[in-house]
């Protein structure tokens, strides 16, 4: 398979070329180092997962970055954060914009040392894994979304061709081993790996802390932690409640969500394309993708996620809500292929109370796309550019 171009190219290059360092993050296995090497193809490039090059770096910063004159890409440079420090200095005496290409899978201390050491010097962009653009580009006729379900957006699956339950087997147990085990202490990796079962059976969902901690047999500071270990990993995303202007009625939870398919999917016991058909989350599969779909056109765009969801007491809610300054996106999930006058209540109810400009969408499961009781109806294909 030729190498897919990602949809962020063009935003790292335009910051490699304002900024004297770009620091990119993200998940495991979403692309970071093929983006690299293909974009800026005549940089001299380093991995801190190998264990020699680590080791220079840790004990000889200076003489480790003396190899590279005109910069490089760091891969994986939480694995030794304290080169951050080291290349601060460079930087600030070349005063070349471009210099460093920094990549890193984990946001905890990569953000907080980046935040210290290369506050205004350092361009950060999130790469996720493919979007639904990026993975079918040659194929737009894809007419069913389980078969999207099932096998995710991970690049290794479409470019070596992977078995997505076996892929995502393997991806689920080198995080655990490797990741996790470097970021907490965890001391039962099955009660772990429940855990993680848990969460995606939750996926598009209002997050409890006290009913996960109860069915996991854990506390309400280990769920808390342990939530904060998976979006720090790009497992999961916590989208926050919408509550500008609004009483306080409204419900302060986060919904929860994965965002890969694909693996939402292997925890939840799916291995193959016909259980998603009938599968009694394939409604939340399906608002998880979408959910994935939005915050990747985002960061793509070098934009931060101001993705939020409405929901009050009564139970009205809006499902997405996209706050772009002067106008409110308001974007309505539903996984069935026939549109029904019920799915346009809660855009409704919003309406008449915010006074902001608004756009009302309804994403669903069909093929056609058209404008009804002034909201514009799309299909799961053509997600609106946020």
């Amino acid at each position: 398979m030729s190498l897919i171009r990602r949809n962020i190219s063009e935003k790292v290059l335009a910051f490699a070329s304002q900024y004297p360092v770009v620091t990119i993050t993200g998940p495991r296995q979403s692309g970071k180092t093929t983006l690299c090497k293909m974009i800026f193809p005549q940089k001299a490039y380093v991995s801190l997962e190998d264990v020699d090059e680590r080791l220079f770096a840790k004990e000889d910063p200076r003489g480790f970055l003396n190899r590279f004159p005109e910069g490089a890409i760091i891969d994986e440079i939480q694995r030794e954060p304290d080169l951050i420090s080291y290349i601060q200095t460079i930087v600030d005496l070349q005063n070349t914009e471009g210099l460093f290409i920094l990549t890193g899978s984990q946001q905890f201390d990569l953000m907080q040392t980046i935040s210290q050491s290369l506050a205004g010097r350092s361009a950060i962009v999130k790469l996720l894994p493919f979007s639904y653009d990026e993975a079918y580009k040659e194929d737009r006729n894809q007419n069913k979304i389980e078969p999207v379900l099932f096998k995710g957006f991970y690049p290794r699956i479409f470019d070596k061709n992977l078995d997505p339950t076996e892929a995502m087997q393997f991806y689920v147990n080198t995080y655990v081993e490797r990741d996790l085990r470097r970021l907490i202490n965890i001391k039962d990796l099955s009660q772990f790996e429940n855990f993680l079962k848990l969460c995606a059976g939750r996926t598009g969902q209002i997050l409890n802390l006290s009913s996960l901690g109860n069915d996991c047999g854990i506390n309400h500071n280990t769920v808390k932690a342990w939530i904060s270990v998976l979006e720090a990993s790009y497992i999961i995303k916590l989208l926050k409640p919408f509550y500008k202007n609004f009483n306080k009625r409204l419900i302060k939870a986060p919904k929860i969500y994965f965002l890969d398919t694909g693996l939402a999917s292997y925890l939840l016991g799916i291995t193959n394309i016909d259980q998603v058909f009938s599968h009694p989350l394939k409604g939340a599969l399906f608002e998880t993708y979408v959910f994935s779909e939005l915050l990747k056109a985002r960061y793509n765009k070098g934009k931060t996620d101001n993705l939020y969801f409405y929901r009050d007491s009564k139970g009205n809610e809006v499902d997405i809500i996209c706050d772009n300054g002067s106008t409110l996106w308001l974007i309505e999930i539903k996984s069935g292929q026939t549109v029904s006058s019920d799915h346009f209540k809660g855009l409704r109810y919003f309406s008449k109370l915010c006074d902001m400009p608004l756009e009302s969408y309804l994403i669903y499961g069909g093929d056609k796309a058209y404008t009804r009781n002034k909201v514009q109806v799309i299909n799961w294909q053509s997600l609106p550019g946020v």
